[in-house]
């Protein structure tokens, strides 16, 4: 049973920049995709980002293109998020995620099974 825990979240103004982490324990996620997932207040959990088991390909959600960066350190067991221009409708609990079966793609939210317990993001006006 894997463990996932999300950090470093937080407040920030519009058009600032964070970075979350994903932590890993009870699996080696070297075998495994990851992703990133957040849900609004009053909205369903939505796909943002993931990124293959080998880290050679990565998905995103539109909106997010150009803006977010999807990484891993397999030696860290750790996934990350870079989050840059951000702006007030990114506003939300952002969720990782490990792929249930391992070496896949990535490419389909509906594989993801584990979850952590999300992290705060709140961007201001």
């Amino acid at each position: 049973q894997v463990q996932l825990v999300e950090s470093g979240g937080g407040l920030v103004q519009a058009g600032g920049s964070l970075r979350l982490s994903c932590a890993a324990s009870g699996r080696t996620l070297s075998r495994y995709a990851m992703g990133w997932f957040r849900q609004a207040p009053g909205k369903e959990r939505e796909f943002v980002a993931a990124i293959k088991w080998s880290g050679s390909s990565t998905y995103y959600k539109d909106s997010v293109k150009g803006r977010f960066t999807i990484s891993r350190d397999n030696a860290k067991n750790t996934v990350y998020l870079q989050m840059n221009s951000l702006k007030p409708e990114d506003t939300a609990v952002y969720y990782c995620a490990a792929d249930g079966t391992p070496y896949g793609l990535g490419s389909n939210p509906a594989d993801f099974r584990s979850w952590g317990q999300g992290t705060q993001v709140t961007v201001s006006s």
